[in-house]
């Protein structure tokens, strides 16, 4: 198995089949949960697909697209710009509408262990005219913008701060994020959700004295939502995972 895209003119290709489209949309389902989400006084987010993550994961493949930010910036460019587009253009549609929601969040992995798939001036150079425009389009409709990166991108923060970003998840323990030192550094400039390790979700022994540890001083000042640092594991027992949701609430609450 390989991915269908690794060109320029592939690309073309499949760009052609990337347009907008009412029919794109499930209209029945959003008229049914919205207003369930408006009963419950949910916070509705817009999940929208572009970036670096969606571009290696699901179009091209990662040794494609990192040569690519280097030998074919232009073809990057345009990759991320048109799912940026799709994206826009079906939630316009949905606001359009009357349908509204708080925020905006799109999934963008920047990092893996210790280190980012590339360097701040490329982030500068390739993705945060794309970050921005997304967070742009949020703004003026006065919603929120939040990315989602696993990895360590430490090292992107300040930028991330620059593009406008409002919170930023998941925090990965065990790829080298700091929870406690992001929110001394940037707890007053970013919204944080996440940071503690599922790594240790199936033992209770390590997890518990983590919450009591880590979430006093991450609430401190407001700007936190407790999660885990990474997807819930199969391996979490319901038994472990409500002694959790207890120790949540009692050092989380104000």
């Amino acid at each position: 198995m390989d991915f269908k895209v690794k060109t320029s003119d592939e690309w073309a290709k499949a760009k052609a089949l990337m347009f907008p489209d009412r029919e794109r949309i499930n209209w029945a389902q959003l008229k049914s949960d919205y207003a369930k989400w408006q009963n419950d006084g949910s916070w509705i987010s817009a999940g929208f697909w572009f970036g670096f993550d969606v571009a290696h994961s699901w179009m091209v493949g990662t040794e494609t697209l990192l040569i690519a930010m280097i030998e074919e910036p232009e073809w990057v460019s345009d990759i991320f710009n048109t799912y940026l587009d799709m994206s826009i253009a079906h939630f316009d549609m949905i606001w359009d509408e009357g349908y509204r929601f708080d925020s905006i969040d799109w999934p963008d992995d920047m990092g893996y262990k210790n280190k980012t798939f590339f360097s701040s001036e490329m982030y500068r150079e390739l993705l945060q005219p794309i970050h921005k425009r997304a967070v742009d389009w949020a703004h003026n409709k006065g919603i929120k913008a939040q990315l989602h990166s696993c990895g360590d991108i430490t090292t992107l923060i300040p930028d991330i701060i620059e593009t406008g970003v409002d919170g930023l998840n998941p925090l990965e323990v065990k790829a080298g994020m700091d929870a406690i030192a992001l929110k001394k550094q940037f707890g007053d400039k970013l919204l944080l959700q996440g940071g503690l390790n599922t790594v240790f979700w199936d033992n209770l022994d390590q997890v518990l004295p983590e919450i009591e540890q880590k979430v006093p001083i991450l609430k401190q000042g407001g700007g936190y939502v407790f999660s885990s640092d990474q997807s819930i594991p199969n391996s979490i027992t319901l038994e472990n995972y409500r002694a959790i949701v207890v120790a949540a609430k009692k050092f989380g609450a104000y």
